[in-house]
């Protein structure tokens, strides 16, 4: 009986040590779970921001539009890639352009209306490709749950 409580003492403190270590690893994983969801939440803000704005430059032409939507995702350039912030500004690039293009038709002097009209279109099948399927690529990888095993 005297071995017995020999070997379950020599046991004893391995057996603390692996316990405590798989507490802190468990802790580990919850916090990093936890960051993950923090970052999702500010993350998927800045994405409506842009299917928002996506389908407001379509349906309007006005540019404070731009500049209240730019003011609205600026901190994305620190919550995401370099790669969203440089397609955030190409958006913004070509609903402005979309823009531009609708001004010029208003004034039909200034500007060859086929031209305008060509250029309307591109622009708007652009924005409706990045509304539709493209956003939701591109920001699919920063806006993942997948539980971390």
């Amino acid at each position: 009986m005297t071995e017995i409580l020999e070997i379950s003492k020599g046991l004893l403190t391995p057996m603390i040590a692996i316990v405590t270590t798989y507490i802190a690893w468990q802790q580990w994983k919850t916090n990093k779970q936890k960051l993950l969801l923090d970052h999702f939440d500010r993350r998927f803000r800045i994405y409506e921001e842009v299917q928002k704005f996506l389908l407001i430059i379509m349906s309007k032409t006005e540019f404070n539009e731009t500049v209240k939507f730019h003011a609205s995702i600026s901190e994305a350039e620190f919550l995401f890639g370099f790669e969203i912030h440089e397609y955030i500004e190409e958006i913004i690039k070509h609903g402005l352009n979309l823009q531009l293009w609708f001004k010029k038709l208003e004034q039909p002097e200034s500007c060859d209306n086929i031209e305008a009209a060509k250029n309307i279109y591109e622009e708007s099948m652009w924005l409706t490709d990045q509304c539709t399927t493209k956003a939701k690529e591109k920001f699919k990888k920063y806006l993942n749950l997948t539980i971390i095993s």
